[in-house]
């Protein structure tokens, strides 16, 4: 019996933040900034980069307050941000 892909990645334990960072990579993937221009992803994450639509920037923004939330002691209470 052979495992797709997809199957596999589900059965690992799933790291904080990991949705969105699967998100955020899938969208600076498909964005121009890659496509069109070129540029490595790495460089498309730089705020000042060309070719990032709103959606991505608001995902990446997303993905910054998760991480930062996993830092924060309060969200013991709270919960973590994101999923």
């Amino acid at each position: 019996m052979q495992l797709d892909e997809e199957d596999i990645e589900n059965q690992k334990p799933q790291k904080p933040c990991s949705g969105l960072r699967k998100e955020l990579k899938d969208c600076i993937l498909a964005s121009d900034c890659v496509k069109k221009f070129g540029s490595k992803p790495n460089d498309c994450l730089n705020p000042d980069a060309q070719g990032i639509n709103e959606n991505c920037r608001r995902v990446q923004y997303a993905f910054f307050e998760c991480k930062r939330s996993l830092l924060d002691f309060r969200t013991r209470f709270r919960g973590r941000k994101g999923y």
